[in-house]
């Protein structure tokens, strides 16, 4: 492949959808006025935009969406201006979910990559589990209307409760809430730290369940 070949195969995709998918990891957000999106999740930009509120361009983080019992949080930052940000986590896979007035989906704070700015939030824990796992277990509510873009490590299986989920594998969940319960057959024979000591279970007639191939830390 020679260099024209190499710069026309991997160049911007044009579009008139605010988020634009590059490819499975790499999502292209035309900006104009604000966006909430994970802090040091930019990679490159285009246009005036500016970059405040909880983390620099350094990577220092000044503040917290909202802080947590554990004293961590979700760091976020705030994209102002016209132009176009690129956005990446970790290689992870980008889902990009559109939702209407009312619909809301609740988020694991690791997997939320950028949402606009209209969309309403709201930042929990969830006090079974915020002691059991490093840096706790924040939750984001998102409610729409408006245009949100989660991460998943690999591709994510949708699942319809009643179902239980280790919490480390779950990226989110609508239309249905958890309750924890200790797996005391699973107590004496893992680490104390392990998400596998613990289930989510989801039980009701309604919503989904999303879940990765993959356990966070």
């Amino acid at each position: 492949m020679d260099v024209s070949q190499f710069t026309s195969e991997h160049g911007p995709t044009e579009s008139d959808e605010q988020f634009q998918l590059e490819n499975q990891y790499l999502l292209d957000v035309a900006v104009d006025g604000s966006l909430v999106a994970k802090a040091g999740s930019m990679v490159a930009f285009t246009g005036d935009l500016s970059f405040t509120g909880s983390a620099s361009a350094e990577g220092g983080i000044k503040g917290f969406l909202k802080e947590a019992a554990s004293g961590e949080g979700t760091p976020v930052m705030t994209v102002e201006g016209q132009g176009d940000v690129y956005l990446a986590d970790q290689q992870k896979k980008i889902q990009v979910l559109q939702l209407d007035a009312g619909e809301a989906i609740t988020v694991n704070g690791e997997d939320v990559l950028a949402f606009e700015d209209g969309v309403d939030y709201e930042i929990s824990t969830i006090d079974s589990l915020a002691g059991s796992f490093a840096g706790g277990f924040t939750n984001v509510y998102l409610e729409g209307p408006g245009t949100v873009a989660i991460t998943t490590h690999g591709d994510p299986v949708v699942l319809e409760p009643p179902v239980s989920t280790d919490p480390s594998a779950t990226v989110a969940w609508s239309g249905v809430s958890p309750e924890v319960e200790v797996n005391t057959n699973l107590s004496d024979m893992v680490g104390q730290e392990s998400g596998e000591r613990f289930q989510m279970d989801f039980d009701g007639a309604s919503g989904f369940v999303v879940v990765q191939p993959h356990e966070e830390l």
